[in-house]
C-alpha cells in the first residue's frame, strides 16, 4: 500500500479531464490551502477533492472495507484521515472557500454525465433573480427613482 500515490491518481485524471472538457480551468495541489486540494478554482474560490473510498472511510461503500490483517492499525489510520478531512473542510470554509468531495465510487464512465452535472452545478454561480442592476430611463414620474440613484430628475 506504500506504493499508492496521494496525487495524480487515475480517478483524479478522470475528473480533471472531465472538468477541462467542460471549459473550466483550474490549479492543482495548492499547498497554501488546508488539505492540499486536488483541484482548485481560485476565481470561484471553490475546491474539488477526489477522495479514495478506502483512505477516506466512505461509509457504506464496499471499497471502504478494512483489511483483515492488522485491523486496529487500519481503523485508527482511517479514522485519523476522516478527522483531518473534517478539520480541513472547516478551515477552508473559514477562509471563504467552498468545496466538493468526489468519491472514488462516483467516478465511472457510466456515471460520467451525472458527475459532470454535479461538477457544473457546483462551479456555476447561481443566477440572481429580481433586480437587474440597471437604472430605469429618465422620464415622467421617475424623479424619485433618480433621486435615490444619486441623479436629478427632468
Amino acid at each position: 500500500m506504500s506504493k499508492i500515490g496521494s496525487k495524480n491518481t487515475q480517478q483524479e485524471f478522470f475528473v480533471r479531464k472531465l472538468i477541462h472538457s467542460m471549459g473550466f480551468r483550474y490549479r492543482l495541489h495548492r499547498k497554501d490551502l488546508p488539505g492540499k486540494p486536488d483541484i482548485a478554482f481560485p476565481t470561484y474560490k471553490k475546491i474539488i477533492f477526489v477522495n479514495g473510498c478506502f483512505w477516506h472511510g466512505h461509509k457504506g461503500c464496499k471499497r471502504s472495507a478494512l483489511p483483515s490483517a492488522n485491523r486496529a492499525f487500519w481503523k485508527k489510520k482511517i479514522e485519523n484521515n476522516m478527522s483531518r478531512d473534517k478539520q480541513n473542510y472547516t478551515r477552508l470554509k473559514k477562509l471563504g472557500w467552498d468545496y466538493l468531495v468526489i468519491r472514488q465510487c462516483e467516478i465511472k464512465d457510466e456515471k460520467k454525465e451525472l458527475l459532470g452535472q454535479k461538477i457544473k452545478q457546483f462551479l456555476t454561480p447561481p443566477r440572481r433573480q429580481g433586480k437587474t442592476g440597471f437604472l430605469p430611463a429618465a422620464g415622467k414620474g421617475d424623479g424619485e427613482i433618480n433621486k435615490r440613484a444619486g441623479t436629478s430628475g427632468p
